[in-house]
């Protein structure tokens, strides 16, 4: 079908043929070809409108220029989006594909791979050379570890510190937990008085014995303050104990357990410790230290000496050459005992010393530092509290909050007042001295000085030693104190 006839065919007698007034617009074709739907807008810059035919239909059917903005924005979207999501698919299914390719690849390298060192090791194994070659060097091993035995025992011995069974069931029978029962006094906001009952705990070592008593070292912050004390052995069994000697200033203290208040079990079930020599420590070497942690029972840590000579300051008090290892010590700890490989004492543990927020840093008294002093306290007369009616009374006042040190002072007891009539007037006690030791051990607070006088009766002669302003001079002086009756005394407190 040539043109003519189709434009003949299709628009002579069409709907489009009866609009105008004639059965035949010439015209028409050229507007539809101008402003067909894929053609008018390639031709937007020329568009001029026609009127010289005169014919209104022209502007009525001619778009109008919003419809062809409206066109050509909405138009080009829908390809656009059409373009978008067909290449979503491709690039998905792409990936995918690689994604497999690439597993396929990995598999199949990992199962030669394993195949091949599965095939291979049996072949190492079943060749004889290389049996031969393996029990020719382990052989050569043994020897150079037989050879060298003595000369690296050290070394060996060291390297063996991971496991200690073998120590603390060797010093486990020496060591105790000791439970101190005692009172605080407190004041409240109106400045009243009053006292609390406390407990705590702490650690010991059978350290020796007599024909009637086991002695037992421990720190002097365990059992200060008590007003009684009682001990765990290592079967479990409890039984009372009471102070021999103290030493505030070295914090170390001795008390003593009177054999027959033991079975016979338990008495077979204890033994003493054997103390090493502390000065012969070395930097690096392994250390144990066990102790009641926290009152939980007897429990090991193990470390090494971290170093040795240590000086430090706790409450205003220098404790001095002692021993830094890196092995726990926790509260509860103080008094139990720091040991070497071999099992013997070298240390008395001190969580004062230590600080409880830092790790790795415990504390320890050196044993050959205190022998002498532990020998000297446990060789004391045992002296048992006496009761309240029998006890011995001193007449005085002292102040625990005074810090006489501020001048120049020793660290003591501050007195007050002195009671008319009292034995410490009668003794030449003044106002204003400062008791530091009484029956050469040191004191520094009123409730150890009353303590130690729990111990003394009535009638009994106690020596002081106090430090006293002589025309602004302090003089130490020894004075003896012969202990009366609290009833007897003018002047009561």
């Amino acid at each position: 079908m040539d043109e003519q006839n189709f434009n003949n065919n299709n628009f002579g007698n069409g709907s489009f043929g009866n609009i105008g007034n004639s059965g035949e617009n010439p015209t028409d074709n050229s507007t539809h070809s101008e402003y067909g739907a894929d053609t008018w807008h390639e031709s937007r810059p020329s568009y001029e409108p026609k009127t010289e035919y005169g014919y209104t239909w022209q502007e009525q059917v001619r778009p109008t220029e919003p419809a062809r903005d409206t066109v050509s924005v909405t138009k080009p979207a829908k390809v656009k989006k059409e373009k978008n999501k067909s290449r979503f698919f491709p690039k998905l299914c792409a990936a995918m594909a690689f994604g497999l390719a690439f597993g396929a690849c990995a598999a199949g390298s990992f199962y030669a791979i394993n195949t091949y060192v599965i095939k291979e090791e049996p072949k190492a194994i079943e060749t004889g050379t290389d049996v031969e070659e393996l029990q020719k060097s382990v052989a050569e091993l043994q020897s150079a570890l037989a050879s060298s035995k003595d000369k690296n025992s050290t070394v060996i011995t060291t390297a063996a510190v991971s496991d200690v069974t073998g120590v603390v069931d060797k010093v486990m029978p020496s060591m105790v937990a000791i439970t101190n029962k005692g009172e605080y006094s407190v004041s409240d906001w109106f400045g009243r008085r009053y006292t609390q009952d406390t407990e705590s705990y702490g650690s010991g070592i059978i350290i020796g014995e007599s024909d009637t008593e086991y002695f037992i070292a421990t720190n002097n912050h365990v059992i200060e303050d008590n007003k009684s004390l009682s001990v765990l052995f290592v079967d479990e069994t409890t039984a009372e104990a009471y102070v021999k000697g103290y030493d505030s200033s070295m914090d170390i203290s001795v008390i003593a357990v009177a054999k027959d208040s033991l079975t016979a079990e338990t008495k077979a079930a204890i033994k003493v410790a054997t103390l090493g020599d502390s000065d012969s420590l070395k930097i690096g070497e392994a250390a144990i230290a066990i102790g009641n942690a926290l009152g939980y029972g007897q429990s090991v840590t193990t470390g090494v000496v971290s170093a040795l000579g240590r000086d430090i300051t706790i409450d205003g008090t220098t404790y001095s050459n002692l021993i830094q290892t890196s092995a726990a010590i926790n509260p509860g700890n103080s008094g139990g005992a720091l040991l070497n490989i071999n099992g013997e004492v070298v240390g008395i543990n001190s969580s004062k010393a230590g600080d409880s927020q830092i790790d790795n840093m415990g504390f320890a008294i050196p044993i050959s530092s205190v022998k002498d002093i532990l020998k000297e306290f446990s060789d004391r007369e045992t002296r048992n509290k006496v009761d309240a009616e029998s006890k011995g009374y001193l007449g005085i006042g002292g102040n625990d909050s005074y810090d006489v040190t501020m001048l120049g002072y020793p660290a003591g007891v501050y007195v007050s007042k002195v009671y008319e009539g009292s034995p410490a007037e009668a003794a030449g006690i003044y106002m204003g001295d400062v008791i530091t030791k009484v029956e050469g051990q040191s004191v520094k607070t009123i409730s150890e000085l009353s303590g130690f006088l729990d111990y003394y009766k009535v009638g009994e002669t106690v020596t002081l030693t106090v430090t006293r302003n002589v025309n602004g001079e302090l003089k130490e002086l020894t004075l003896e104190v012969v202990l009366g009756d609290k009833n007897a005394i003018v002047e009561q407190p």
